[in-house]
C-alpha cells in the first residue's frame, strides 16, 4: 500500500481561510531583503500567502498583514502584479 503524502497548508492573510499552498499566491522576503510576487511558490525566503480573490488582497494590504507576515513594506509594484495574476483566473461560479 503505497503511502499517503500529506498536503502542505497555509491560512490566507485576508480570509485566514486554510487552503492547500498550491491553491494560494505567495509573496515572498528574499535574503536580499526585498519583497517579490512569487507565482511558483518555490524561491527562497520567508512567504506570505493569499487566495486568489481582490477581496482577501485588498483586506489583508489594508489591515497590514503583508507587512506583519513579512516584517517589511510591500511595494505597489509587487501588489500590483498579485493584483494582475489574480484579475486573469477565470471566475468561478458557485
Amino acid at each position: 500500500m503505497p503511502k499517503m503524502r500529506k498536503v502542505p497548508q497555509r491560512s490566507c492573510l485576508g480570509c485566514k481561510q486554510v487552503l492547500p499552498k498550491k491553491q494560494l499566491y505567495r509573496i515572498v522576503r528574499t535574503p536580499d531583503g526585498e519583497a517579490v510576487f512569487d507565482p511558483t511558490g518555490k524561491k527562497a525566503g520567508r512567504g506570505a500567502y493569499i487566495c486568489p480573490q481582490v477581496e482577501c488582497l485588498e483586506q489583508a494590504v489594508k489591515s497590514g498583514r503583508f507587512e506583519r507576515a513579512l516584517e517589511l513594506r510591500v511595494p505597489e509594484a509587487v501588489l500590483d502584479s498579485l493584483r494582475q495574476a489574480i484579475q486573469k483566473l477565470p471566475v468561478e461560479h458557485e
